[in-house]
């Protein structure tokens, strides 16, 4: 049962601190893994994989740079130097959109899709042999529902 505001104490139990630790250590290693497969088979680091996935999944492969920026998982600097990189790797353009030319769009383009397509099936590879593929179906279960009960439940965009 959750503590209440009034009962949380400054100190975490060894039990606290053990979830904390390995919940931090879980996702730097799972993290790091994964970033180095798509950077050794495909040329793309983690964040701009998500980029790439974001605008892929995104109708007519365009979002406006605001939209992105919410959806993606890494620092606005983070999401300007992957969308530099990529659009450098011509897998993404810029451009200002309709009556505000202040709003500025990226968009997928046909590089870009097949090459998130490409390095999609090996990251979901990765996820399983890095990730779901060491834990049981209740333990799956467990990670899903505790982590849901922390971030609530996962709304894809």
């Amino acid at each position: 049962m959750a503590l209440g505001a009034d009962e949380v104490s400054t100190k975490l139990s060894d039990l606290e601190l053990e979830a904390w630790q390995a919940f931090l250590h879980a996702h730097a290693k799972v993290t790091q893994l994964l970033d180095a497969d798509l950077r050794r088979g495909h040329g793309l680091t983690w964040s701009q994989y998500d980029v790439l996935v974001r605008l892929a999944r995104a109708p007519g492969g365009t979002l406006r740079m605001s939209d992105l920026a919410e959806r993606v998982m890494i620092s606005p600097s983070g999401l300007t130097r992957a969308v530099d990189d990529l659009v450098s790797e011509g897998l993404v353009e810029r451009h200002r959109g309709g009556k505000d030319a202040r709003v500025v769009f990226a968009s997928l383009t046909g590089d870009g899709r097949e090459r998130v397509r490409r390095a999609a099936r090996d990251h979901l590879r990765g996820i399983n042999e890095h990730f779901t593929g060491k834990l049981t179906k209740a333990q799956l279960r467990n990670v899903a529902s505790a982590l849901q009960a922390i971030a609530g439940p996962h709304e894809p965009h």
